[in-house]
């Protein structure tokens, strides 16, 4: 009996020491006061570099199902759980500085921090409708919640209401789903759904009906056209580092939640499901790339970016084939790359009741900083898709599963709104190098801060320059995970 407990405790350990760890966190911090936060953040750190290395420590070749088969534990999850690590840590550099000047570094930030990446390792290991739906609701409840955190802030109050509202509405349509596809096929185990349909057992008009759901859910989560209402108002009105937190790891979760649901569950209706991304990946990039050049704030601007990228993302699930899925877990590694970077940028050139989240404040850069300036230019060349930096290798592999699937004037829509996209990111780089400051402020920031922004930007040119290995790490991810099961 306790060989078969240790068993189905060791694949699911990174969560348990997680889940211990922010509670003690939560306890801990109570105690020490405010002046004193740097102990509760260094905690935090800490908790993340060891859940990295149990992951390690735990990985173990094949695939392991626990907990009757509601939990997996494959490579493809290994890599996303120490990738989201990466991404929280990160997060949490970059906010530091900008959580401390405005009163937001607190403990409950940090908790809050911890409680969504718990939902994301849940979302990512997931093997079971409402393991899916308990990591899904998890993440969600703890994003409202940090969205919120600034009391005193109208602005966002209301975009954390938006958010809690449609992300409500989205959850219940989800769930909606769910149930028609138990309906349908009996169970809400997905290996069982997948081999049910493809037995030929389950009710077609449930399952039909169950997937409209199901992928109008996914939809709402993504934040792809028509679903995608939520999204502007909610970067815009967050503070920079909860919009941070929204914009960066919760993709790879989202990734990892449409790859097991879609893939794993419903991969023999992938004709119907993948006619749904089509529309949704063309209506998200042509609103997403178009929307985009009429912003002027910043973050917004990001927002629109987001939609846009999210439906390139959706183009890789499109192939139905290995190839487009390993491009499109590449495509979502690089995106919260670029993701932290640009938002890092943001609050490194913000102060005390200044946030530098319009275009015009990134006016001159060059004669300010002219390395930061260097770094913005990795990041938006990457973020248009211009060689040599990663972004173009990213979109690259996405388009040529794309064509590889037989859908060749899909790819060259999707080249056609990139070429709209690259316009608003360019105009970036032309007002840092050519446009007079609109401010002399010395930008003032950590060194931590200055060293994990020149690797990030450096990084996704290097990434650039070589690609093969992260392109393989995800391709032998998706390879011995998905499609093995």
């Amino acid at each position: 009996m306790n060989m078969d407990l240790m068993t189905n405790l060791m694949p699911a350990s990174p969560e348990i020491f997680l889940l211990v760890m922010t509670c003690v966190i939560l306890i801990a911090d109570s105690l020490i006061k405010q002046s004193g936060r740097l102990i509760t953040y260094m905690l935090v750190q800490l908790t993340l570099m060891v859940c990295a290395l149990i992951t390690v420590g735990t990985h173990q070749n094949g695939v392991a199902h626990v907990f009757h088969n509601m939990f997996v534990d494959d490579l493809m999850s290994d890599v996303l759980k120490l990738l989201t690590y990466l991404s929280v840590s990160m997060m949490l550099v970059y906010s530091r500085q900008y959580l401390t000047v405005r009163d937001l570094f607190s403990g409950e930030f940090m908790v809050l921090t911890l409680f969504a990446t718990l939902g994301m390792m849940v979302m990512i290991s997931a093997n079971h409708f409402i393991t899916l739906y308990l990591g899904l609701e998890l993440l969600s409840l703890s994003l409202y919640a940090a969205v919120a955190l600034q009391r005193d802030s109208a602005i966002a109050t209301e975009a954390a209401m938006k958010y809690f509202i449609l992300g409500a509405l989205a959850s219940g349509l989800l769930l909606y789903g769910m149930s028609m596809l138990y309906g349908a096929t009996g169970s809400l185990q997905l290996d069982a759904v997948s081999r049910s349909i493809h037995s030929g057992t389950a009710n077609n008009t449930l399952l039909v009906f169950g997937l409209v759901f199901v992928v109008s859910g996914l939809a709402f989560k993504l934040g792809v056209v028509p679903f995608h209402m939520w999204l502007p108002d909610v970067y815009h009105g967050a503070p920079t580092a909860m919009t941070m937190l929204i914009g960066s790891a919760p993709k790879l979760a989202a990734f990892a939640f449409v790859s097991r649901l879609l893939v794993t569950g419903l991969q023999p209706l992938v004709q119907h499901w993948s006619g749904m991304l089509i529309i949704l990946a063309i209506a998200s990039m042509a609103l997403g790339n178009i929307t985009a050049i009429a912003q002027t704030n910043l973050k917004r601007m990001l927002a629109y970016s987001t939609i846009a990228h999210m439906g390139f993302l959706l183009l890789g699930f499109i192939s139905g084939d290995q190839e487009g899925y390993g491009s499109a877990m590449f495509y979502a590694v690089v995106y919260v790359l670029m993701t932290l970077g640009s938002f890092g940028m943001i609050m490194m050139l913000s102060r005390v009741g200044f946030e530098a989240d319009n275009l015009s404040d990134f006016k001159g850069l060059n004669q300010r900083s002219p390395w930061l300036a260097f770094l913005m230019l990795l990041l938006m060349f990457s973020m248009a898709g211009v060689p040599p930096t990663v972004g173009f290798y990213a979109k690259f592999s996405v388009l040529n599963a794309v064509v590889q699937s037989g859908h060749v004037w899909l790819a060259v829509v999707a080249v056609l709104f990139s070429l709209i996209g690259a316009f608003y990111y360019l105009r970036i780089v032309k007002l840092m190098y050519f446009d007079a400051p609109e401010s002399h402020e010395p930008i003032i920031f950590g060194q931590d801060t200055t060293l994990l922004m020149s690797l990030n930007g450096v990084g996704l040119l290097l990434l650039g320059l070589l690609p093969g290995t992260l392109m393989s790490v995800c391709a032998v991810s998706v390879q011995q995970s998905l499609l093995l099961h």
